[in-house]
């Protein structure tokens, strides 16, 4: 049949092909105002946005979706193709078993599954890791049920090798407080599950004290510094609305709080953005990660200069990976790129100063960093006495006054 041919043999309307959202979603026991209402408040749709969204019908036939259909259909056995664009239906004996179905979609499954030797290998760096991922508990317990059932009889299952990989990751919570950030992870991945996605509410604990209330959309998680957090785009402990990283152990709720888009609780910039297609993505946090090394990619990008003497510089950094923005700098060059790069006069001259009394022989290193990041803090202590930051000088009078304070200590022995 054609496609003309095809609708005019439903138009009585009793065919899916005509039936709109609200026939097909709204019930003889429903009120229309009551349940338009409901959808608004769930959605965060303007009441004009929905009138226009339930007159439509959504299974309308067309005869592209009909032929796509039936070249589908025939791909997986159920019709024979007779000629190009033409189709028969097939004998029932001929009809396809699920089995037959299972490897014209999967064909490569079975293969997929690692030996058994491989499998012990890689059971006991899952079970390191699974704290990351809860669900990864599920893959572990399908590999030991694989190992079970392949394996000898006689042998005993934890007969196996030495272990010669072995994975450390920090990670300083409790079993309890870690069963509870679970929670809210298993939460959030199943709010992300759904395609509208949401908006949470739950009391945190500040660093500098108290229990603050915040409303935010959550876009994604990190293991970061040995514990999880949350990355998300709303109210700040600034009380601003931007981004934050929250950390899940710091959560006191008993759990997180959904909120239905049109509830009015909901910041309105966030309902705006939603509306126009604009929430943010993880896509950007990425982006922004990849920008400056630090994990705070909210923060303000500056310039980070470092000195060390050559030989440390030789076995202990040079050729190691910091961030994409980590790289070794000629001394000859960097008066141009302090001059550049760094707006604050009185910074500037103050960088210049300290490489005029430095010598050409030590190695420098340049890349672009998260000013009050304390993931990068970290790092340049580690490297202390031997690692001198000259820019930010933020940073620079931040580490003197660290190296002042921690000298305090041990004054007594020197």
């Amino acid at each position: 049949l054609t496609a003309e041919q095809l609708e005019y043999q439903c138009t009585d309307g009793g065919c899916i092909c005509h039936r709109t959202v609200t026939e097909l979603l709204l019930t003889s026991q429903q009120s229309p105002d009551s349940w338009m209402q409901d959808v608004i408040h769930l959605s965060g749709l303007a009441p004009e946005e929905l009138e226009v969204l339930v007159q439509q019908a959504p299974f309308t036939t067309v005869h592209r979706s009909i032929r796509d259909d039936l070249k589908q259909l025939a791909e997986l056995g159920w019709l024979e193709s007779v000629s190009r664009g033409k189709y028969q239906c097939i004998s029932a004996e001929g009809l396809p078993s699920l089995p037959a179905l299972q490897r014209a979609i999967a064909p490569q499954a079975d293969a997929a599954l690692l030996p058994l030797s491989q499998v012990r290998e890689l059971l006991p760096l899952l079970e390191d890791i699974s704290f990351i991922q809860p669900n990864l508990e599920v893959l572990i317990q399908s590999l030991w049920e694989q190992i079970a059932s392949d394996a000898n009889p006689a042998e005993p299952l934890h007969n196996r090798a030495q272990r010669r990989i072995f994975i450390h990751l920090d990670y300083i919570l409790s079993p309890e407080v870690q069963e509870q950030v679970d929670t809210y992870q298993d939460q959030l991945e199943q709010l992300w599950r759904t395609s509208s996605s949401g908006v949470v509410q739950f009391e945190y604990e500040l660093a500098q004290g108290g229990i603050v209330r915040f409303t935010t959309y959550p876009v994604c998680l990190h293991y970061v510094r040995r514990a999880k957090y949350l990355s998300a785009w709303g109210e700040t402990p600034e009380g601003e609305m931007g981004w934050h990283n929250y950390r899940l152990d710091r959560i006191t709720s008993p759990q997180l709080t959904v909120l239905a888009w049109g509830d009015p609780q909901v910041p309105k910039v966030l309902r705006e953005m939603r509306r126009q297609g604009d929430l943010p993505t993880s896509e950007e946090v990425e982006a922004e990660l990849e920008g400056a090394w630090g994990f705070n990619f909210y923060l303000p990008r500056k310039l980070l200069l470092l000195r060390f003497p050559r030989d440390f510089a030789h076995r202990y950094v040079e050729g190691t990976v910091r961030h994409g923005t980590f790289e070794p700098v000629e001394y000859d060059s960097i008066g141009e790129l302090v001059r550049r790069q760094v707006q604050d006069e009185g910074d500037r001259a103050a960088a210049l100063e300290v490489l005029a009394n430095r010598s050409q022989a030590d190695a420098y290193y340049r890349a672009w960093i998260r000013e009050g990041d304390i993931n990068v803090r970290m790092r340049l202590r580690s490297w202390r006495p031997n690692g001198e930051v000259i820019l930010p000088q933020s940073l620079r009078r931040q580490m003197a006054e660290e190296a002042r304070r921690e000298l305090s200590h041990y004054g007594s022995l020197i």
